[in-house]
């Protein structure tokens, strides 16, 4: 029975070589592709959450409770990047 299984082994080694070449290359593009799919992803969600301007708003309280006065449903969400009650703050 052995010998069965060692010539099969040998037998498929020249074919399984390359197989296994191609195939653990194409797992590490893959893998990679993924990294930078999901990184690419990322920065386009922080670039459009950086667009909230609640925080510079008069009306934003910075409280947990009670994030505005005129929209506290919206408040620091992405509904808020265009809201047409922003007001900015004045610095004394």
């Amino acid at each position: 029975m052995f010998q069965i299984l060692y010539f099969l082994i040998h037998a498929l080694q020249p074919v399984l070589v390359p197989i296994c070449f191609v195939a653990a290359w194409f797992l590490l593009v893959l893998l990679l592709s993924d990294i930078y799919a999901a990184t690419s992803n990322g920065i386009t969600t922080i670039k459009r959450l950086h667009q909230i301007p609640c925080a510079n708003c008069q009306y934003f309280t910075d409280d947990y409770r009670l994030k505005c006065t005129v929209h506290p449903n919206i408040a620091l969400t992405e509904q808020a990047v265009y809201c047409r009650d922003y007001y900015p703050q004045t610095k004394l």
